[in-house]
């Protein structure tokens, strides 16, 4: 599939970006280049295969959770202007 102009511009308009003048070419030939190569993974016979989340079987293996002790509040706070609590306090701006 070639992305042409009219194709660039509406991708443009979707992503609310604007491309120069003077990258236009490059950005097209490297957006083909992506969807040449996604149209040859579309070839692969994938029908007996089975969709893989994790390497591990049996899924991804979790630590557990357990809190820890930090003083990072503590240490944050001390660079606050105003504080109330554990809480930074900030001036009332509605009525």
């Amino acid at each position: 599939m070639q992305i042409d102009d009219a194709l660039l511009s509406k991708l443009e308009k979707l992503s609310s970006l604007k491309i120069n003048d003077d990258k236009r070419e490059e950005i097209k030939r490297q957006l083909s280049e992506i969807v040449s190569f996604v149209d040859v993974l579309n070839e692969l016979d994938l029908k007996g295969s089975e969709a893989v989340v994790s390497s591990i079987k049996g899924g991804t293996l979790l630590r557990e959770d357990s809190p820890i002790a930090s003083d990072v509040i503590d240490v944050i706070l001390k660079n606050a202007p105003s504080q109330e609590g554990h809480f930074f306090s900030v001036p009332k701006i509605i009525e």
